[in-house]
């Protein structure tokens, strides 16, 4: 996707305002971008924020809401993202499920009334909505309890329509332990339906994204999960820089890769080990580096969080800065190639090796 050439001329004034050179915007340019998780839909639902709209950082400069729509994501030439659902889970079962697909059809309704962008369910979709000069969007779920009212929930979805489903999110479901220290209890792990869960994923070939769940879940996951499919982990960051309970450490960096997986840093400050109002998008690259380092450079991704109520780098609030990375990169001293690779190549090949 080419941005048009008020959106390029845009962007290229907002860059330029950051310090990103013109080289490393050209490099951006000629990048699959690819976002592992856009949230924006969660303020739409509660709020009614209109992702249709192009929106300032609203009431907090860019904190929490108000990082990402649909015009700002062109701008951005972001050409690929993973649109979420997330789950509610003080709702039952059945109302869960009904909200789901009450969701679904309305973030694809919203999507498919922007005219340059096309869900894709497989790599091929993306390949020709990139032909067309659109923006190839995915759907994906957090929280699989959205659809655990039995494993054929699951096989109700519209044909291969969800690409990702993050097993658990901020609290335990039936699926299994969340990562998240508001957990009652132990850490349980995956329970023997989480297990049946993650089999009947791959069964779909939809991606087990492992963001979220509790060390004992990452690793009954790993065990039952099909070796010959991609394992995800969207939105992270790594324990290698900054050691929380949300980041993976470089045990479970090497499981992801071992299956052929990605694993997306995202953009919270608190998780990238910054001061929660002050962090940087220098920070960002770090945890990039230090992933790659653990699981080679074929296997790290982005994974935004953009409005999923993070506190993001004080120079990367929006979607619109996001060019400021391969500014730093290419700083850094990182060859072109595996600037493309964690921007969008990498998430690209586990796609296609999931669904080509």
């Amino acid at each position: 996707m080419q941005p048009t050439p008020r959106q390029a001329s845009s962007l290229r004034r907002h860059a330029a305002s950051l310090g990103v050179s013109g080289g490393a915007l050209d490099l951006y340019l000629e990048s699959e971008i690819i976002d592992l998780h856009i949230d924006s839909f969660i303020w739409h639902r509660v709020f009614g924020y209109d992702l249709s709209k192009r929106h300032e950082p609203g009431l907090f400069g860019g904190l929490c809401y108000s990082q990402a729509d649909i015009p700002r994501v062109l701008e951005a030439s972001i050409t690929g993202a993973t649109w979420v659902i997330t789950t509610n889970p003080f709702k039952d079962a059945r109302a869960r499920e009904e909200t789901f697909h009450e969701n679904l059809a309305e973030l694809s309704r919203i999507l498919e009334s922007a005219g340059d962008i096309q869900i894709c369910r497989t790599a091929s979709d993306f390949s020709a909505a990139r032909a067309a000069g659109k923006h190839g969007a995915s759907l994906g779920i957090q929280g699989g309890n959205a659809l655990d009212r039995s494993l054929d929930s699951v096989s109700k979805v519209p044909s291969q329509i969800i690409l990702r489903i993050t097993l658990v999110h901020l609290s335990s479901s039936s699926i299994g332990a969340t990562s998240s220290p508001g957990r009652l209890g132990r850490d349980t792990g995956l329970s023997a339906f989480g297990k049946q869960y993650v089999e009947r994923l791959n069964a779909e070939r939809i991606f087990v994204d492992l963001a979220h769940i509790s060390k004992q879940g990452f690793w009954d996951a790993v065990a039952v999960h099909d070796k010959s499919q991609p394992l995800l982990v969207t939105h992270t960051c790594v324990s290698g820089v900054h050691d929380h309970w949300r980041n993976l450490d470089d045990e479970q960096l090497r499981a992801v890769a071992a299956t052929g997986g990605v694993v997306g840093i995202m953009l919270h400050s608190e998780f990238l080990g910054d001061p929660l109002f002050n962090g940087t998008a220098e920070s960002v690259v770090r945890h990039m580096e230090h992933a790659m380092r653990v699981a080679g450079p074929d296997h790290v991704a982005f994974g935004s969080d953009f409005d999923g109520a993070i506190c993001p780098p004080r120079d990367l609030r929006t979607c619109l800065e996001l060019p400021l990375l391969v500014e730093i990169m290419l700083a850094r001293g990182w060859p072109p190639d595996h600037v493309k690779k964690v921007m969008g190549d990498n998430f690209l090949r586990a796609w296609r090796d999931l669904r080509g």
